[in-house]
């Protein structure tokens, strides 16, 4: 985006503030039981009555937009919580969670959604929007959790891209440091699946040609919240119960690159959670805080 239009940004950031929304969503069993099996996993994750995974609600409150609403990239044009930018560019940058009590599937939910925070900022790879989206949800009348997704906007040019690099679909990563460790792959089929569980339209996940020759990538591009739900594996396998995390998207993975995902634990009830691949030890990183349940569920990691 030119210098000169960093008054665009600016402008956006001090006017720009859409209502909050409130959402309700069943949390019905059926999309948690798709996501194991997506994962690979043995079994559903939870059934009704169980808690829900940290993070698997986003398999719900899901907004599924006229077809003709679409932009070419497949992402909405325009939607509540989209800033008002020319030719904007969209990327996940990372996120919060406070968990008060677990969602328990199968029991109707609310979700209270609002933008807290809009800056806009100068860096080496150009002028960007930092909008930050809190939401709130409530089961029961009780405040469960409470998340915060940090969103980056580009507005104008070409594709976020500086320097395509060149994916590793050969060589498997290793850690000889982390106690805990889950190898891990993806395909075409994999992220097409997750897209629709997500209601996830950006053709970056399973247009190949759209994806290398509009948007610069060398290849499909696994999503951020993919290798999120990927890490946090590690510990649900463990029955180690999630109470806070903090997670960040640094550098982004390619389909069919082998991954590592490892953790260890950084003292009694917290730990360090990462995905690995040949190319960058920490595509993906989080720092939890848990406690220990007495109660370990079957299954392994994707």
């Amino acid at each position: 985006m030119p210098s000169s239009d960093f008054g665009v940004l600016e402008e956006t950031a001090r006017t720009w503030r859409p209502d909050g929304v409130r959402t309700t969503d069943a949390l019905a069993p059926g999309p948690t039981a798709a996501l194991s099996a997506v994962l690979d996993l043995p079994e559903p994750a939870a059934g009704g009555g169980d808690p829900l995974p940290p993070l698997w609600h986003w398999l719900h409150f899901l907004s599924w937009p006229r077809h003709t609403a679409l932009g070419p990239d497949g992402h909405p044009r325009d939607a509540h919580f989209l800033p008002p930018l020319p030719q904007r560019r969209r990327m996940f940058a990372g996120g919060r969670l406070e968990v008060a009590a677990p969602l328990i599937l199968g029991r109707p939910a609310e979700q209270y959604s609002h933008v807290s925070d809009v800056r806009p900022k100068r860096g080496r790879s150009g002028d960007l929007l930092f909008v930050t989206v809190r939401s709130e949800y409530r089961q029961d009348g009780r405040l469960c959790l409470t998340e915060e997704q940090d969103l980056v906007y580009r507005s104008g040019g070409g594709a976020p891209v500086p320097a395509a690099p060149t994916p590793d679909t050969g060589t498997r990563p290793h850690d000889d440091t982390s106690p805990w460790q889950q190898e891990w792959r993806t395909d075409p089929a994999l992220l097409f699946r997750f897209s629709a569980l997500t209601a996830n339209a950006h053709r970056i996940h399973y247009d190949s040609p759209y994806t290398t020759g509009v948007e610069g990538y060398p290849g499909l591009v696994v999503h951020g919240p993919l290798l999120v739900l990927a890490m946090l594996e590690l510990l649900r396998g463990q029955g180690r119960e999630v109470r806070s995390l903090t997670y960040r998207l640094r550098k982004p993975v390619f389909c069919g690159e082998p991954l590592l995902a490892c953790g260890t634990s950084e003292d009694e009830g917290s730990a360090r959670l990462r995905i690995a691949s040949c190319r960058d030890e920490a595509h993906a990183t989080a720092d939890i805080d848990y406690a220990v349940s007495s109660h370990v569920p079957d299954g392994t990691a994707p």
